[in-house]
């Protein structure tokens, strides 16, 4: 929103998560746009993602650096054209280390470098469900950048899928980030609102991505595990 009654300020949402509102200005949000757009095109493209049980998420899907599928990660988009994985950019990797030291704190960065992007898009009845980000083998901190549509943002515990948890409203260019004993918590989208994006950003829907350090380092091996975005 342009002009608000009472701004909105950074707050901790459990121990170890924070959410950051409006951490990226109108500048950076357009132009990580413009690359989500270029890394959309196929080959390796945006996919719907097809679970085990026959059916397909919500929202559609494109990765960098490792690609992600239910449930584990390889060098190939082994549920779409076989094509191998875009590249993960030295500047997005940069772009992780200062939103975990903007959110956690410089001790909060981690040693390894950010090396893979899940970027989801949802239109306006997308959603997703409760789950956790356990399919790497790294436990430094989830990176989520928003762009586009606010959505209603789940966040829960460790334990189970159900509460208690948190519902925070992500707006454009807002950051959360979540590790230490937050690393594992539940978390989901149960709702976007349509027509909330900025209209300078030429969005229509949401895009959310999603920053990780793998800890596979040089092993080619897929990792197994349970997490979707």
């Amino acid at each position: 929103m342009d002009a608000e009654l009472f701004p909105r300020s950074r707050a901790q949402v459990a121990p170890g998560a924070v959410h950051v509102p409006d951490w990226l200005d109108g500048d950076r949000q357009q132009r990580l746009l413009d690359a989500c757009r270029e890394w959309a095109r196929p080959p390796a493209g945006l996919r719907t993602v097809r679970t085990p049980g026959g059916g397909t998420m919500t929202s559609r899907q494109v990765c960098l650096g490792w690609h992600w599928y239910p449930y584990g990660y390889a060098r190939t988009v082994v549920d779409g054209d076989g094509a191998p994985v875009k590249p993960f950019p030295d500047w997005l990797a940069a772009l992780g280390r200062e939103a975990v030291e903007a959110a956690l704190g410089p001790r909060a960065v981690p040693w390894e470098p950010y090396d893979i992007a899940l970027i989801n898009f949802y239109e306006a009845d997308a959603r997703m469900g409760m789950h956790r980000d356990s399919d790497e083998t790294s436990d430094a901190p989830v990176v989520s950048l928003s762009l586009g549509d606010t959505c209603v943002f789940r966040f829960g515990n460790t334990e189970t899928r159900t509460r208690p948890y948190t519902d925070v409203e992500l707006r454009s260019g807002d950051l959360f980030v979540f590790g230490g004993p937050a690393r594992l918590a539940h978390h989901g989208v149960p709702k976007v609102r349509p027509g909330t994006a900025p209209p300078a950003l030429g969005l229509t829907g949401r895009l959310n991505i999603t920053l990780r350090v793998s800890g596979f380092g040089r092993d080619p091996q897929r990792i197994m595990g349970d997490s979707p975005s």
